[in-house]
């Protein structure tokens, strides 16, 4: 699909519920990708973590290629890799849509976020709670998206940070509807509407989905109606 459209559809309300494959059962892969899918999932998440840029280690190339196969929904990976640089082309071949590095990761964000444009994939841009937005200033007209971190990267199931919600305000403020805003940790039925308020269009969501007791379409029309009414 090609980038232009796909930032215009993902702008389209409601909010968007991002499930993040990473707590979904890999031993039924294909089957659970087609469930979220079938319960009204707009796009999906893939965590890329190389045990080096954070503690952990989850999958590559092969599973975004996977993921490709059985969807046609817009795939956000986010590469949390010590050296962005040397992956982004193996990752758009393998099928991403959005290709999210981290500010932290690199020097100068600039050169890759450019090659992924260059590629028709969505430049997106990660930075961890402690990272101010005035270390992206200079990358922002670069990227098609930002993605702001509300828990340290490389672990799920962590507590928010809500310093996440001030630099969503911030952002929103520096480039109005023109970048997509994500929020990527400890979003949940408590804090998705306050995400929304603060600018969120994108909200990745592992364990309010994959560990609910609720069929999955369930706990994605309840938290895209929650999300709604902080946009309200």
């Amino acid at each position: 699909m090609p980038r232009r459209r796909i930032l215009d559809e993902l702008r389209n309300p409601p909010p968007v519920v991002l499930p993040s494959l990473l707590l979904c059962d890999f031993g039924n892969l294909a089957a659970e990708v087609r469930a979220v899918e079938a319960a009204g999932a707009r796009a999906l998440h893939l965590d890329v973590m190389d045990g080096n840029f954070v503690p952990n280690i989850t999958y590559g190339m092969p599973i975004v290629a996977a993921v490709r196969r059985v969807t046609d929904l817009p795939i956000d990976v986010h590469m949390m890799v010590a050296k962005p640089a040397a992956f982004v082309d193996e990752i758009i071949d393998a099928g991403a849509d959005i290709v999210t590095i981290h500010a932290e990761a690199t020097d100068d964000p600039r050169p890759i976020l450019e090659h992924v444009r260059s590629r028709g994939a969505c430049a997106s841009l990660a930075i961890n709670p402690p990272t101010p937005i005035e270390a992206i200033a200079d990358a922002l007209p670069l990227c098609d998206m930002v993605l702001c971190m509300s828990v340290m990267p490389g672990f799920g199931a962590q507590e928010f940070e809500s310093v996440a919600l001030d630099k969503l305000r911030a952002l929103k403020s520096l480039r109005g509807d023109s970048l997509l805003l994500e929020i990527d940790g400890g979003v949940n039925a408590q804090t998705v509407a306050q995400c929304t308020a603060a600018g969120a269009q994108m909200l990745v969501v592992g364990s309010a989905i994959f560990k609910s007791q609720k069929p999955y379409a369930e706990s994605l029309a309840e938290l895209t109606r929650l999300a709604a009414t902080g946009t309200q």
